[in-house]
């Protein structure tokens, strides 16, 4: 399985998944679907994500589980 933060990123953009879908060429479905780990991105589009975003691959996706905002806050001593 593939974990993702597209949803994350995009919330804090302000981007819609129709938005992101054809900033990157696919179907708004897709995204979430990819959202939601129903599917794994190729690696052409995972780098469209990140390329659009801005960000490396890595910021975005992950073979392990991404730590929550909320742990990754509290770790480094902010207040979530």
């Amino acid at each position: 399985m593939i974990y993702n933060r597209i949803a994350l990123f995009r919330a804090d953009r302000g981007v819609s998944r129709r938005d992101l879908a054809d900033a990157v060429g696919v179907n708004p479905q897709t995204i979430g679907y990819l959202e939601r780990g129903d599917y794994s991105p190729s690696l052409e589009l995972a780098m469209k994500i990140a390329a659009y975003f801005g960000v490396a691959i890595e910021m975005l996706f992950s073979f392990n589980p991404f730590e929550s905002v909320a742990d990754t806050l509290r770790r480094n001593g902010e207040s979530a």
